[in-house]
């Protein structure tokens, strides 16, 4: 019971440690590290915080990594505001190592289109095209400390990039979760992600020649300086609860408050029903402080998101610690967020815990 309280008083002190600034919007880069490409968690809207499980918890509580077994494969492919011809590429690797620490290696990337290429010499598209690219690469290390308590923490090098502009740095993120009750019912986490130092960006594309003097015709490369941004830091708080019926359901229900620093606070809440392992459906909503008082919204997701997951067990071949038949599971998840404008963000993934 103490180290429940120890953790709710490091939830109350650390939620004051992000503010809201809305005013910020479009001053901070690295968006791209907000995007949930994810086939399960896409569904919850990303606020399942608290009982967030395997390499898909590197993007919403990396604390949730501890709770995987064995290894698990994923990979999730995503239209992003469909109609906007943005995609995601989502992969993910983890492995228990023994002792209840867990290492995942995560990699997401998102294809913006095909863009006109123009310049100052040539404004009228006739240099062809070219496709800017964001990747995110990321390490994740997370530990069962005891019966109830997982921490965790994720390294990831963030690459924003065109053809002669670029920028890269690293961000970390870290998460705690508290488990308890009958089969873990009662679930509470918190994470912190996207610190990191500042970018700037720079390149070829950013430097011209000009001349030096008008009397003659000695010029100079000269490259034009760029403000230097933050990353979008989010402080995530939420709870989760699980009401067991009988021996094949449960119903989940889910609570999380976003405090972002870079715009509105947010709050969101969702439910999932599971029977057995072989079939879970789940609906969220995000509610943000701009639908509350009437403010303007700058997030096109307009708070609704529904998925769900079919499951597979298969034999493995091996035995398991009572030396019955081990099974391994296969699993395609599918999650829909809608969006105004554009016609919402559909992902579809598959997994295989081994």
């Amino acid at each position: 019971m103490k180290k429940l309280f120890l953790f709710i008083a490091i939830c109350l002190v650390s939620i004051f440690t992000v503010h809201a600034q809305p005013e910020g919007v479009g001053q901070t880069g690295g968006m791209q590290l907000l995007f949930n490409t994810w086939g399960q968690s896409s569904g919850f809207m990303g606020i399942n915080v608290a009982n967030s499980t395997g390499i898909e918890s590197s993007a919403i509580n990396p604390a949730g990594l501890g709770a995987a077994n064995g290894t698990e494969l994923v990979f999730a492919q995503t239209q992003w505001l469909i109609g906007s011809g943005i995609r995601g590429n989502s992969f993910g690797f983890s492995q228990t190592l023994g002792s209840g620490s867990v290492l995942g290696l995560c990699v997401n990337s998102l294809s913006m289109g095909d863009f006109v290429r123009t310049t100052v010499n040539n404004p009228d598209g006739t240099l062809g095209t070219f496709s800017p690219t964001m990747l995110n690469i990321g390490a994740s290390y997370s530990k069962k400390f005891t019966d109830h308590i997982y921490v965790g923490t994720t390294i990831r090098m963030v690459s924003e990039s065109t053809p002669e502009v670029r920028t890269s740095g690293v961000s970390f993120d870290a998460g705690i979760q508290y488990r308890s009750g009958v089969k873990d019912k009662m679930k509470l986490g918190i994470s912190l992600r996207n610190v990191g130092p500042t970018l700037k960006y720079g390149g070829d594309g950013l430097a011209f020649r000009v001349l030096l003097r008008s009397r003659n015709s000695f010029d100079s490369g000269v490259e034009i300086p760029t403000a230097e941004f933050e990353l979008p830091v989010v402080l995530t708080m939420g709870g989760s609860y699980d009401f067991l019926i009988g021996e094949s359901n449960t119903i989940s229900l889910l609570g999380t408050y976003f405090s972002n620093s870079f715009y509105w606070n947010q709050g969101g809440l969702g439910i999932q029903y599971k029977y057995k392992d072989y079939f879970m459906v789940r609906g969220a909503y995000l509610l943000e402080q701009a639908d509350l008082d009437g403010s303007l919204s700058f997030d096109a997701h307009t708070g609704l998101a529904v998925g769900a997951t079919i499951q597979a067990p298969f034999k493995a071949g091996m035995k398991n610690d009572e030396g019955g038949d081990a099974f391994s599971i296969f699993a395609l998840d599918i999650s829909y967020r809608t969006t105004n404008p554009f016609g919402g963000t559909l992902t579809i993934g598959a997994r295989i815990d081994l």
